[in-house]
Order: C-alpha cells, then sequence, then structure tokens
C-alpha cells in the first residue's frame, strides 16, 4: 500500500511473498479517463481507489511524480507507472546530451565502430546556448531544412521549419532565454513502437504491434509552413479539411512491414527493423546510468521513428506518455491489448516465474544482455546464429484472444451506459 511518509512509520516487515500472499484484491488509481480506465477496471481483483485512498499501483501522470513521489511511502509491492528522472530520455535536449555523451564513451571504450551504432539521431543543437555551433553547421550545409522544436511540448504545438538563416535570427529576438531544440528534418514519416523497462539491471520489453503514421497529404519540401504536410500527429492530422477520420492517417506495423517488403524485399526489412531494435536497446542504454532506479517503477515509452528513402530509422523523440486515447476502433483495439498485456509484464499478481521470453504481445529483448530467440544462453561469439528477440511487425498469433478481450470490454461499456 503507499502512504505520506513518516519519519515515525516503520515497515511491517513482511517478505514480498507473505505480502502478496495476504492481498486480496489489488488497489488501483488513475487520473487518466481513456483507454487506460477501461483496462484497470475490467482486471479481475483490481479495485479502483479514489481521492485519497491507498493504493497498490498507479498509472499517475508525471506532474504528480514530481510533487509527490519523494513525500510518499511505498511497500515493496506497489507500483507506479514513471521514473522520477524520465526526463532524461523522454525530453528531447536531454535525449540528444546523453546519446552524445553514450557514444564518445563507445568510442573510448569500444572504437570508432561500436560508437557509430549510435549515429540513428539527427545531428541537433539547442537554442539558445548552442546557437553559434549551429550557425556554423548551417553555413556548411546551404539550403538544408530545418526544424525548430520545443524540448517540453507535444502534438506539434511550437514547431516550424526553416532555411534561411534570417528566420532563426527573427525567432531568437522574440523568444531570448526559452530554451528550445532544432534537428535536420528528413523526407520520410515517423513509427510509434511501444516499448517497457526498468533500468537496474536493464530489462527491457518490445511490443509486437504498432502503427506507422503518415500525413494525410503528399509529402514535399516546397511548402515548409504547411503542418499537414510535415507532422503525422493524429491530433494535427485530423483537424485537416480532408481528413477521413474512418480511413485515418495511420498503419498497422505489420501492413507496413508486409508493404515494405513487397517493396523493397525482406532482406532489406530484416536490416531496417534490427536497426531499430539497436535504437530501442542503444536509448536506454544511454540513460541507465542517470535514470533514478527504484524498484517501485516501471515505464511504458513510445517511441517516435522516422524512416528516410534509404529505409534508415532515425530516432526523434522518445514519449513517456505516449497517447492512450483511442482514434478508431482499431487503435481502441490496440491499446486496449497493449495495456492489458503491460500489466501482465509489471505482474502485481505475482504470478510469472521470471524465466519467461515471451509475455502477451511483449517480448524480452533485452535482460542485462541481448536475449536470443533460441533457447539457452546466447552466443556472442560473432561465430553462431544469434538473433534477437524481437518480432516487431510480424504476425502476433495471440490476436484472436485478445480481440475477444476487446469485445467483451466493448459489450461491458454498452452495458453500464
Amino acid at each position: 500500500m503507499s502512504r505520506p511518509k513518516n519519519q515515525n512509520y516503520k515497515g511491517h516487515g513482511l517478505s514480498k511473498g507473505k505480502e502478496r500472499e495476504q492481498r486480496a484484491s489489488i488497489r488501483f488509481k488513475t487520473t487518466l479517463m481513456n483507454t487506460l480506465m477501461d483496462v484497470l477496471r475490467n482486471r479481475p481483483g483490481w479495485v479502483e481507489v479514489k481521492d485519497e485512498g491507498e493504493w497498490d499501483f498507479y498509472w499517475c501522470d508525471v506532474s504528480w511524480l514530481r510533487e509527490n513521489f519523494d513525500h510518499t511511502y511505498m511497500d515493496e509491492h506497489v507500483r507506479i507507472s514513471h521514473f522520477r528522472n524520465h526526463y532524461e530520455l523522454t525530453r528531447k535536449n536531454y535525449m540528444v546530451k546523453n546519446l552524445k555523451r553514450f557514444r564518445k564513451q563507445l568510442e573510448r571504450e569500444a572504437g570508432k565502430l561500436e560508437a557509430a551504432k549510435c549515429d540513428f539521431f539527427p545531428k541537433t543543437f539547442e537554442m539558445p546556448c548552442e546557437y553559434h555551433l549551429f550557425v556554423e553547421e548551417f553555413r556548411k550545409n546551404p539550403g538544408i531544412t530545418w526544424i525548430m522544436k520545443p524540448v517540453a511540448r507535444s502534438q506539434g504545438k511550437g514547431i516550424f521549419l526553416f532555411r534561411r538563416l534570417k528566420d532563426i535570427m527573427d525567432w531568437r529576438k522574440g523568444n531570448a532565454g526559452k530554451k528550445l531544440t532544432s534537428l535536420e528534418a528528413q523526407p520520410a514519416r515517423s513509427t510509434a513502437n511501444p516499448s517497457g523497462s526498468h533500468y537496474i539491471p536493464l530489462r527491457a520489453w518490445l511490443y509486437r504491434d504498432g502503427f506507422a503514421r503518415f500525413s494525410n497529404t503528399r509529402f514535399t519540401l516546397s511548402s515548409i509552413d504547411d503542418q499537414y504536410v510535415h507532422l503525422t500527429n493524429v491530433a494535427v492530422q485530423k483537424t485537416s479539411p480532408d481528413y477521413h477520420p474512418k480511413k485515418g492517417c495511420k498503419w498497422m506495423l505489420q501492413r507496413f512491414r508486409q508493404y515494405l517488403a513487397s517493396k523493397h524485399g525482406p532482406e532489406a526489412v530484416e536490416t531496417l527493423f534490427s536497426d531499430m531494435d539497436n535504437i530501442f536497446i542503444r536509448s536506454l542504454q544511454s540513460v541507465q546510468k542517470v535514470i533514478i532506479s527504484d524498484k517501485h517503477c516501471f515505464e511504458l515509452y513510445g517511441y517516435d521513428i522516422l524512416i528516410d528513402q534509404d529505409l534508415k530509422p532515425w530516432l526523434l523523440e522518445v514519449n513517456a506518455s505516449p497517447s492512450l486515447t483511442a482514434s478508431s476502433q482499431e487503435d481502441y483495439e490496440l491499446k486496449t491489448c497493449l495495456l492489458e498485456d503491460t500489466l501482465h509484464v509489471v505482474d502485481m499478481e505475482a504470478r510469472l516465474t521470471g524465466r519467461e521470453k515471451r509475455v502477451g504481445g511483449f517480448d524480452l529483448m533485452w535482460n542485462d544482455g541481448p536475449v536470443s530467440r533460441e533457447e539457452g544462453p546466447p552466443d556472442l561469439s560473432g561465430m553462431g546464429n544469434f538473433v534477437t528477440n524481437t518480432h516487431l511487425g510480424c504476425v502476433n498469433d495471440r490476436k484472436k484472444q485478445l480481440r475477444q478481450l476487446f469485445r467483451s470490454l466493448q459489450g461491458q461499456k454498452k452495458a453500464s451506459s
């Protein structure tokens, strides 16, 4: 259970096993009124707690975390949905800072070839403190389109593209003292891939399903002021005059993977998805030593990856609070299944043995080291056929069962309304 911290309070001293054995139900709390609430309310044995009641599981927002984490006592079994300084990975400027530091560390310890495996994020400069470095790079490559992005905002707010130094100078005059990040734009579109993790030891799960997002308007660099061309966020695209809500602007990753394979061949697509696996792991490793690890914390990240015309993936950002509000029936189904499986991985019910390599739609891709699809210890000599235990965008043979779950939740919602 959770309660405000008190210096005179002493723990009850029960072991983790006995503590879990004595709990008849799991008390949950959340302020998010979306797909998450549907899943939590319909999970067997889970009971909603409101107001200031004691809870065992809290899917909190980051503002609660910032204000309350250090003042809340948590028993052994309690879980919350964020790490205290999650922003080291999920704020754009901190993410780039940590990746640059990690790349230099790899170059010192393992050489340039290993460091090159971190070359998956665009050249980035933080304004205004790196303005002169940016100008130097800008003048080396005239004519390139740049994108300016606020470091702590979402859904395309505050973003603009520019090609002339005059545009950034005008911005600089009007935004003195504000921190923003600029990234080099690439002519492609992004995909969002959920993964869950905790940090010590580093343990990461990758979900098989996800979405590829597109703009509703054909991409072109001839119009850099048209947000419907350059921003694939549903929150932006659905305001387009010709947006079709039933068609939307997203594909399931399975469909996207099949399309790429038909156009570029299976081998090229395998390489692409392997490169994305590398992004997931390297990005988590880059913050492993700076994230304040806590046994009570877990994280569900949403990765935004842009794929260019050469099938090279670029990491744009990592979301600490990926959208859990459904924009379509297909979206609701995917997010319902994702959240149900996330709760299986968090395992409040203590059902897992700790040896699982797959839980629902999640595959264990890293467990203090790489995880192989094959049974037994991984062969890291370079002579074997080591294949990472990931199946992003592959057929999910559990979908039938999850569709039944989805229909059950929909039926319960209609019955209660």
